[in-house]
């Protein structure tokens, strides 16, 4: 299966959305390569940035289901490269 690096950059700015947030990230725990979150207490906000290998339509659906929370914005990144087991192949 074919899979791609990506990270998810997530503003979370309604703290009732966490839970939900938490749950979907659950979800796709198999996933995650790493998780960092920020609280920016000032703006009463969280940054969390989530860095993936998954298969792209998985990286799709997880953000897309991250973003229709409210009070919830996320942003996708994806490396260029496509790794097929353990080949790797540069998508142009």
């Amino acid at each position: 299966m074919d899979t791609r690096v990506a990270l998810i950059g997530i503003i979370v700015e309604d703290p009732g959305a966490v839970d939900a947030l938490n749950g979907i990230l659950h979800e796709y725990s198999a996933y995650i390569i790493g998780r960092m979150g920020i609280p920016y207490r000032q703006k009463h906000i969280n940054v969390i940035s989530i860095a993936v290998d998954a298969p792209q339509d998985c990286i799709s659906a997880l953000s897309g289901k991250i973003g229709r929370l409210h009070g919830v914005s996320t942003k996708t990144a994806y490396s260029n490269v496509i790794f097929s087991g353990e080949q790797k192949t540069q998508n142009t």
